[in-house]
């Protein structure tokens, strides 16, 4: 049964729960039922479901970034890990990564609505709750359950699945290729190693995602800064770099180190958003400062200085 706008309706409970239009005739429009709403709408302030015509902000952009990331960063690690001083032929692994999560980003673009452009439409995230509207199915009598589980804010949960899935399918199609040609260096246990492990962190990114993604979509700046800062440490303790001099003996050293400095920029970016830019921008100045940090004290926390001086009664 078809209802006007001006008609007195029940009301619609539960926070996600809206009434899809279904036809419209003049200035008046007739209504359905109170239910779900389909994909690619939300809920306005008067429990109608309307069109999400918005565009991704800076900062859903930039969790779509940290989002695209994570299979790029944990392959490149995987890669180098497996590799180990065979690493000369771990460049082209490097490299076909790369391409493959540049050429899954560009296609999930592409399929998304509006078909065909890298711009897509999307429904404003409001608060924590508009990742998990599972949890708010409302029971009007505590018995019936009223399903209204949707992307509230389309398209940023599966996009993200989407994504995975293309980076995923194309990994098995150019990589193995890939390895066998120039991996003849390693065992034929070792050769595929850095592919299986890709096997298991994607299923385990998903999970993240499935379970986690509101929480990261609060929280990614710090995480990024943190991570990045603790793996900056435990690789510059590892490597023994204890001076400027130390980091120029290598060139790898050297990439990692700006590898880091990107992530650290990346962090305070997203943290400040960059809406004021004259207030903003000098924060970017902070990003070698942990470097500095860690190169001007190293010495002083040298474990063969700190054992010397110790049995020497200082």
């Amino acid at each position: 049964m078809l209802r006007a706008a001006v008609d007195i309706q029940p009301a619609c409970l539960g926070l996600y729960c809206g009434r899809t239009v279904l036809s419209v005739n003049g200035s008046v429009e007739a209504y359905g039922d109170c239910g779900v709403c389909p994909r690619g709408q939300r809920t306005d302030d008067n429990k109608i479901c309307r069109e999400c015509m918005g565009s991704p902000d800076c900062y859903d952009w930039l969790y779509l970034g940290f989002m695209a990331m994570l299979p790029l960063v944990l392959h490149w690690f995987f890669i180098e890990w497996y590799s180990g001083k065979k690493s000369s032929r771990a460049l082209l692994q490097h490299v076909t990564a790369l391409f493959e999560c540049s050429v899954a980003a560009i296609v999930t673009l592409l399929i998304s609505d509006p078909v065909g452009s890298v711009h897509i439409r999307s429904c404003k995230v409001k608060k924590l709750s508009d990742w998990y509207t599972m949890l708010y199915n409302p029971s009007p009598d505590y018995i019936t359950t009223v399903h209204c589980t949707q992307e509230a804010v389309y398209p940023l949960y599966t996009i993200v699945f989407i994504y995975y899935a293309f980076c995923l399918v194309l990994m098995m199609l150019l990589r193995p290729l890939l390895v066998k040609k120039i991996a003849c260096g390693l065992g034929k246990s070792d050769r595929f190693k850095s592919i299986y492990a890709a096997l298991y962190f994607f299923p385990i990114l998903t999970v993240l995602q499935a379970v986690g993604g509101g929480l990261l979509y609060y929280a990614f700046p710090y995480i990024i800064l943190v991570l990045s800062l603790v793996t900056l440490a435990v690789y510059m303790s590892a490597s023994e770099v204890e001076s400027f001099k130390d980091l120029l003996v290598r060139k790898k050293r050297l990439v990692v180190l700006f590898s880091h400095w990107l992530l650290h920029a990346y962090g305070i970016i997203s943290i400040s958003k960059l809406d004021k830019l004259e207030q903003d921008l000098p924060l970017l100045a902070l990003v070698p400062a942990p470097a500095l940090f860690y190169l001007l004290t190293a010495k002083y926390t040298e474990p063969s200085r700190i054992l010397s001086e110790g049995g020497n009664g200082h």
